[in-house]
């Protein structure tokens, strides 16, 4: 079971990482948002995938009497989907914002702070 997960983040990645090489800002986003699932994804599968019993310990015992679930995994996924998600969500923002101002979302043509027609500046002192 977890090497087809393993192989399914190998792919996330892949597809991240060809997205966020893009010239257009909508497919750098998108890269950016499975870049972070891909990344929960390997946070999970690094806790070990089991169907065991909750991670409850009696009040009598101080280590657990049988095998229980890692809750790290699942607590550090679940803080990460919502930082991801507030971040998606202000990339889009400034990302419609850009687009508003400069009429294009390719990242080539966003060059306000680079005048096409300036000088070049000096190459030594």
């Amino acid at each position: 079971m977890e090497s087809g997960v393993v192989i399914l983040i190998g792919l996330f990645f892949t597809v991240a990482v060809y997205l966020m090489l893009s010239k257009q800002l909508v497919r750098i986003l998108l890269g950016i948002a499975i870049l972070g699932n891909a990344v929960n994804m390997l946070i999970f599968t690094n806790g070990r995938l089991t169907r065991e019993v909750p991670p409850l310990i009696p009040e009598n015992l101080y280590t657990p009497a049988t095998a229980t679930a890692n809750p790290l995994p699942q607590a550090l996924v679940l803080t990460a989907i919502v930082i991801s998600f507030s971040f998606f969500a202000f990339l889009l923002v400034l990302a419609f914002r850009a687009y508003q101002e400069l009429g294009t979302d390719e990242v080539n043509s966003m060059r306000i702070a680079e005048p096409e027609h300036d000088q070049n500046p000096p190459q030594g002192y």
